[in-house]
């Protein structure tokens, strides 16, 4: 009984710094990507670019999400997963560190780096979710997803107080080189475990691609994955620079992009609760797509500062819940673990080619019309998307294409 006593304390002990350890990791992944756009136009201006060059920094990490997602999985399946997550910490390390810069192509290598370094964070942490938490997945996933999106909107409302602060926008970016040093110290001793390594391997195989690819579900699950990242990330490149437009100043810009975080928090914590109890899911779809409806025509029709915090709290609520319930589709829609897999990759490497669109296309709109008009109009847009590949992503249906695998 003492043993036993003992072995149910080490393993609970165990779990507690894995679990502690997955959310500071969580907490690393979007600071870097955040914390630019508030502070876009001070980088532009230091550089000498536009705009269109300004949101390519965004749009980098986007690119490094679609092509590394896959290449990400595969690593995760070949050798231990904690193992390939430690060398993604210490990439994203490299990569914020090579901010520090007068160079810009220097900033954009720096900013291809954390492009690597998250992407492998983004596709292995769920899995370490999975292995280590095989009985609270739900929970964990809500936390890990709830540490993700608090980190990002802390990160967009304070760049520029701490550029303001007398960092600059270097010191402002830099920051953050601090809770990623302290994830990979505290996920030091994960390297050495023995214990589950390589239990979750039959879950990272992959199977056939092209069946998937024919499958309408699959197709809809990742547009929806795709036009989602669209928003946000042109959200959080460009959404300071319009409100400045607008009429408020940097610091309030800026605070605006860190309100509509904070706003999807419970969305982000308790869309995929709900979706998991619903027959389907087309009701929050709809839903979802509506708020982002209402919030970019205030944007568009009204320049009054009251009605764009309200815009704001719309677009945000509706931005949490459609990040959850995109990652909640990788699961509903699959009947197994492997389908799961296969289906997040494709939706991710996909989805995020699709987003990486957006920044750049947004910046590029503007400096060719010198106004956001055009780029709202794209929001809106990308929000009909949104909506249609919802309702058909939120069927209660399986990918069909994908024949069940047999135990």
């Amino acid at each position: 009984m003492q043993m036993v006593s003992r072995s149910s304390v080490g393993s609970i002990r165990r779990n507690s710094l894995v679990f502690m350890g997955i959310l500071l990791i969580a907490s690393n992944l979007r600071p870097a990507i955040t914390s630019v756009g508030p502070l876009i136009g001070y980088i532009r201006e230091d550089f000498t670019i536009s705009s269109g060059a300004a949101g390519f920094l965004t749009t980098l990490p986007l690119l490094a999400f679609a092509i590394l997602s896959p290449i990400a999985a595969k690593l995760g399946s070949d050798y231990q997963q904690e193992r390939v997550v430690f060398a993604g910490l210490l990439i994203l390390l490299i990569g914020m560190l090579m901010r520090y810069t007068t160079f810009f192509p220097f900033l954009l290598a720096g900013t291809a780096f954390i492009g690597i370094g998250i992407a492998i964070g983004n596709v292995l942490v769920p899995s370490l979710v999975k292995k280590w938490f095989p009985n609270r997945v739900g929970f964990a996933t809500g936390m890990y997803t709830t540490t993700l999106s608090t980190f990002a909107a802390i990160a967009s409302g304070v760049s520029v107080p701490l550029a303001h602060f007398g960092l600059g926008w270097r010191g402002a970016l830099g920051i953050w080189v601090a809770l990623c040093v302290a994830a990979i110290l505290f996920w030091l001793p994960q390297l050495t475990r023995k214990d589950q390594q390589n239990t979750n391997q039959q879950t990272l195989a992959l199977p056939s691609q092209s069946r998937l690819w024919r499958s309408g579900i699959a197709w809809q699950v990742t547009i929806f994955m795709g036009s989602q990242s669209f928003l946000f990330y042109s959200l959080v490149s460009w959404l300071p620079e319009i409100l400045q437009s607008q009429g408020l100043s940097t610091g309030s810009a800026g605070a605006m992009l860190a309100v509509m975080q904070f706003c999807g928090l419970p969305a982000t914590f308790l869309t995929p609760m709900l979706a998991g109890k619903l027959t389907d899911q087309k009701g929050l779809a709809f839903t979802l797509a509506l708020l982002y409806f209402f919030g970019f025509s205030v944007l568009l029709l009204s320049s009054s500062p009251a009605l764009s915090i309200v815009a704001i709290v719309f677009i945000g609520v509706a931005s949490g819940g459609s990040l959850s319930l995109a990652l909640t589709f990788m699961s509903l829609r699959a009947n197994s673990v492997k389908q799961a897999a296969a289906l997040s990759g494709m939706a991710q490497s996909l989805g995020y080619l699709l987003a990486a669109l957006g920044p750049f296309l947004i910046g590029l709109l503007f400096d060719v019309t010198g106004t956001w008009n055009l780029s709202l109009l794209v929001f809106v847009s990308a929000t009909v998307l949104f909506l249609i590949s919802g309702l058909g992503a939120g069927r209660n249906q399986f990918v069909s294409a994908t024949a069940p695998e047999k135990g």
